[in-house]
């Protein structure tokens, strides 16, 4: 890399999907408040694909302001049913209500990638998914998210498609990268279109 790239973004998965592409990185987690940003976008009626631009840009740019030269990647993932943003899950009820409420229906994922060098957006790009849900039972479901919610608690919609969450599933349809929240492969094609990695 002839840039340093930094990843300002807290995410064990999206470190460990860079780290897997052998791409060099560093982190420094953006401080924002992102529920206020989340909800100001959403009272102005702000679409999903919107929502999930603006969230990763916002991130990329606190942290830009502070590493001049580098090369800042912010990232953030919104779920899309029927126009409607679910966010994450804040107790195992509500992981329930929101599994309930994708049962048997489609929904989207988004995944927002934004780079910043120098506090100036340099790429962007919006991954989309739609994925089909199995119509599943309300006991599974509650059994469900008691297995795993220490692990799907950090995740929108209730499920990680790495994980068990797979198996409520009849139909994905898009990239698996962008589900997991980062669009790896369209990253690493700017990045070596930069010159920034070999290939």
């Amino acid at each position: 890399m002839t840039e340093n790239l930094v990843l300002a973004s807290g995410s064990e998965i999206r470190a460990s999907l860079l780290k897997g592409a052998a791409i060099p990185f560093e982190i420094e987690k953006a401080r924002i408040d992102e529920a206020a940003l989340k909800a100001a976008l959403l009272a102005e009626g702000a679409p999903p694909r919107d929502l999930a631009d603006k969230l990763a840009e916002m991130k990329a740019l606190k942290v830009s302001a502070r590493r001049p030269g580098a090369l800042v990647l912010g990232c953030d993932q919104v779920l899309n049913l029927g126009g409607e943003v679910l966010s994450k899950p804040e107790t195992p009820e509500e992981a329930v209500e929101q599994l309930t409420r994708l049962s048997g229906r489609t929904h989207q994922l988004l995944s927002a990638a934004v780079v910043c060098l120098d506090g100036e957006p340099v790429w962007r790009h919006v991954g989309v998914v739609r994925l089909d849900m199995a119509k599943c039972s309300e006991p599974y479901l509650r059994d469900y998210v008691e297995r795993n919610w220490t692990s799907i608690r950090h995740a929108v919609g209730g499920y990680k498609l790495e994980e068990e969450g797979v198996r409520l599933f009849v139909r994905i349809m898009g990239d698996y990268f962008t589900v997991l929240g980062l669009p790896l492969v369209e990253l690493i094609n700017w990045l070596v279109l930069r010159g920034d990695l070999d290939r």
